[in-house]
């Protein structure tokens, strides 16, 4: 079974939801048959470099509060990621562009690396107070998840896996998807946010029987079976 998660290493949601759907992942059934990929989603695509605001300022900014205001919704946030077993310091973070980011998920996919560059970029970016644009961090991140360095300098040094990404944005356009994070299984069955982990563990058994359907038996014919027939 497929699932694809679209999401963005800037989305505090995106980290609770991914350690929500590990939790459910963990009780499932058939978890040794999910293959599991990251797909790209850019909640700022044109997000400088670097912002040189703090996050609440951003924030009161972006939807019109007050900075007091701001404070408690990431207040708010992060004792909910507290729950969930994340440390988040948005006094710390530091915003800006992923697309670099997002362009090395894709490096790190195709040396079965993408889960834990995941989990590494968004620990750097939610926890640590890294600038997840900056060529060197991206590198020291990637090479601390045992990618290749030399690549990912080249990576960074040309445009490669820049049009995956924008197909990923696009095929999330194509289903619907307008924020994240969004779950879907086997391009048959999708779920936007970061649901608690009983509803993602139905998510996942609805998912495997849409893609492994009971076989239908007409019954009521004569047979044989062990005891007689």
């Amino acid at each position: 079974m497929q699932v694809e998660i679209w999401s963005d290493i800037a989305c505090p949601w995106c980290y609770v939801g991914k350690r929500r759907f590990e939790a459910a992942l963990e009780r499932f059934e058939h978890k040794d048959e999910v293959t599991v990929t990251w797909r790209s989603f850019e909640l700022d695509p044109a997000a400088p470099s670097a912002r040189d605001e703090d996050g609440a300022t951003h924030l009161a900014r972006k939807y019109g509060t007050s900075r007091e205001q701001a404070l408690a919704m990431l207040q708010s946030m992060t004792d909910t990621a507290a729950g969930d077993g994340l440390q988040f310091r948005f006094d710390k973070a530091r915003g800006g562009n992923t697309f670099d980011a997002h362009r090395l998920l894709h490096l790190a996919a195709d040396h079965d690396r993408q889960d834990a560059m995941k989990e590494r970029l968004m620990r750097a970016y939610l926890t640590e107070g890294e600038l997840v644009s900056d060529h060197e961090t991206l590198v020291r991140l990637g090479s601390e998840v045992g990618l290749p360095p030399d690549e990912i300098h080249e990576l960074l040094a040309t445009s490669r896996y820049a049009d995956e990404v924008r197909e990923d944005e696009r095929t999330a356009a194509s289903l619907g998807a307008s924020a994240v994070p969004f779950f879907v299984v086997d391009r048959a069955l999708g779920a936007s946010g970061a649901h608690p982990p009983e509803a993602m563990l139905d998510f996942l058994r609805q998912g495997w029987a849409k893609s492994h359907p009971a076989l239908s038996v007409v019954e009521g014919g004569e047979v044989c079976g062990p005891d007689g027939c």
